[in-house]
């Protein structure tokens, strides 16, 4: 079991300022919770709690999730604020794009650190307060590379590979609980995450169907109310990765036609 409804639930976003934490922090607003904002750019943040301060509580905080303490601060801003915390959506993250040879050492820890780090943190930290709550869910935003290897991006995908088995495990522990464990699971998603750099992320990415930040934002919500351990966007993408994962060698015999189609959208995108 976990939400069955977000009206006054108190929910808790990282990476809140634009993209998918920015369209979670919308969705969420409209079904009448309670908003707390975390990013690290300051100004983006409050432009976005500005918006939806018309329709519902927002708390904003400026703070790097990749230090334990920085997270004890931000679980205690929340519950001063709201009391309680019902859905913690883990979604900061980051992506120093290249292959492993090429990408700087400090680059690799930080993607560790926002990626993996950070989300066992805050959940470590705010499993006491849903408890306490009686009930709710904690969603991890993953990716299709945590589902399968992927070239040229290694640690990447090593991050929301373990997010993923993170995921799973603990949503074991607490299956008898009232409170759902989830990760989604997108493909490319239509943001400045990879449409900004489109030249530097790998042709790859490309070849499957682009999804939306707010379709994104809508199985978050699925997810929250226990329906499921994961969603794949889209469906067949996950499929896809599964069959990767499983047969490396027709992962490895596929690449080049979907790296040429990767290649032939990323065309179509630029223009």
């Amino acid at each position: 079991m976990s939400l069955s409804t977000f009206k006054n639930k108190t929910v808790l976003i990282t990476g809140a300022s634009a993209g998918v934490g920015a369209a979670c922090a919308r969705h969420f607003a409209h079904a009448g919770a309670n908003l707390a904002l975390v990013a690290r750019g300051e100004a983006a943040l409050h432009a976005i709690a500005e918006e939806l301060r018309e329709l519902t509580q927002v708390l904003t905080i400026t703070a790097d999730v990749t230090e334990i303490s920085s997270c004890q601060h931000i679980i205690e801003q929340v519950i001063e604020a709201f009391t309680d915390i019902h859905l913690l959506i883990n979604n900061a993250g980051v992506h120093h794009r290249g292959e492993f040879s090429t990408v700087k050492a400090d680059h690799v820890a930080a993607m560790v650190d926002v990626n993996l780090r950070a989300p066992l943190y805050l959940t470590a930290l705010v499993l006491p307060h849903i408890k306490q709550a009686g009930e709710g869910a904690i969603v991890m935003v993953g990716s299709l590379a945590g589902r399968a290897p992927l070239q040229g991006a290694a640690t990447y995908a090593a991050t929301k590979g373990g997010l993923r088995a993170f995921t799973y495990a603990l949503a074991d522990e607490l299956r008898d609980s009232n409170i759902a464990v989830a990760v989604v699971s997108p493909g490319p998603i239509n943001t400045g995450f990879i449409m900004d750099s489109i030249d530097e992320v790998e042709d790859i990415v490309y070849s499957q169907p682009m999804s939306t930040a707010e379709g994104v934002a809508e199985n978050i919500a699925t997810l929250a109310r226990g329906q499921q351990v994961e969603i794949t966007m889209t469906w067949f993408a996950g499929k896809l990765t599964t069959l990767g994962y499983l047969f490396p060698s027709l992962r490895r015999v596929l690449r080049k036609a979907l790296y040429a189609k990767g290649r032939k959208n990323k065309d179509k995108y630029r223009h």
